[in-house]
């Protein structure tokens, strides 16, 4: 069983939850003088909180995935990178694996889709970064050959990492399972970090002498997935979402960028750029570009166009509740603004759990196919 196992974690839980019982059920008769009774008592004490431990510890791991596997762990996890030579091919995604997605049918692409884990290697930006594709099983099937399918880009966090789409906020599971249910259509899914340029935090800017992000999320990305994989190239055809920074940087691609991608949604996201030790100099003294970068003002002093946007909150947890009132006052035609607002919940992914069903709806109600 691995780690990330909900069989480990259960069994965790029962282990606890019994040492805690058997010690309530012995601490009468350990409670004698002796070196034997005092010996039983520290050994059931510290069977007790190491049980404990590992039950939060594997809890908190879950949801996180600061681990992926037991040789993680335990540092035994010594597999070296690939490294991927795309010099002699004209081929902007790069197929380097594949993987069952964690939904029923998974055996056969045409029943449960795949993920296919990519390397994606922008010509403008100069930026490559590694990548998971979510394929529905209509892609797979006969009947769907020629359709185009409408995509969302989705992007984690800071630092987070793509694989917490996948097990952790269960993205490609999700969108089957809306799909199955007739919620959405069928969309492709192109999940990574906003952190190309790791480890710094580029906040998706396009850095003078530095990373070019915003080039590589606007431009190389959308022109390379269109090369590689039957996607619609309008901007109806693409969407653009994500959580925290990664929902900042959503939000400022579609608004910058409808040329593009007709939808953004920001889940806890905030609304100007950060700037901070992870960051570095993002503009280098340029307040025009520093302005640009505040979603705020750009709403404010810009155009904006046809695109959708969707911004989520809550009235207890998130620190973005002002700033995200203020997106949603300040969002004017041709644009349109969607929202939710829950009652309670922190910047966390049990939050963001709530709030991906409802996004991916809404997202798929914004594209459409080619």
């Amino acid at each position: 069983m691995g780690l990330t196992s909900n069989k480990v974690l259960a069994l965790a839980v029962l282990a606890a939850v019994a040492l805690f019982a058997a010690t309530i059920w012995l601490w009468p008769r350990l409670s004698r003088r002796g070196w034997r009774a005092v010996l039983g008592r520290v050994g059931l004490l510290l069977a007790t909180q190491l049980a404990l431990f590992a039950a939060v510890g594997l809890a908190a791991n879950n949801s996180f995935l600061f681990y992926g596997s037991w040789a993680d762990l335990f540092g035994r996890q010594q597999e070296m990178g690939e490294v991927v030579d795309h010099s002699a091919s004209s081929r902007t995604v790069k197929v380097v694996g594949k993987q069952k997605p964690d939904v029923p049918g998974s055996a056969r692409p045409e029943t449960g889709g795949q993920i296919q884990k990519v390397v994606i290697v922008g010509e403008k930006s100069g930026i490559d970064s590694p990548a998971y594709v979510y394929l529905p099983p209509e892609y797979f099937q006969p009947a769907h050959a020629s359709k185009r399918f409408p995509v969302t880009v989705v992007l984690t966090g800071y630092p987070g990492t793509a694989e917490n789409l996948i097990k952790g906020l269960k993205y490609p599971r999700t969108a089957f399972m809306q799909a199955r249910e007739g919620r959405m259509q069928p969309m492709i899914l192109v999940m990574l970090r906003p952190t190309v340029a790791p480890p710094r935090d580029t906040e998706c800017v396009d850095i003078p002498d530095g990373p070019q992000t915003e080039t590589f999320f606007a431009k190389d990305l959308p022109a390379a997935v269109s090369a590689t994989y039957r996607v619609g190239d309008a901007p109806r055809n693409w969407g653009i979402m994500g959580n925290s920074t990664g929902g900042y940087c959503a939000l400022k691609i579609a608004l910058h960028h409808p040329e593009r991608f007709s939808a953004g949604a920001g889940l806890s996201a905030y609304y100007k750029a950060a700037e901070d030790p992870t960051t570095g100099d993002l503009f280098h003294g340029n307040q025009a570009e520093r302005k640009r970068a505040n979603l705020l003002w750009t709403l404010d002093h810009r155009p904006q166009g046809a695109s959708s946007f969707l911004v989520t909150t809550s009235e207890e947890g998130e620190g973005n509740l002002k700033g995200t009132r203020e997106f949603i006052k300040k969002v004017k035609a041709p644009a349109r603004v969607s929202s939710i607002t829950l009652d309670s919940g922190g910047h966390n992914f049990n939050t963001w759990r709530r709030e991906i069903p409802p996004a991916l709806v809404w997202m798929s109600g914004r594209l459409g196919a080619a």
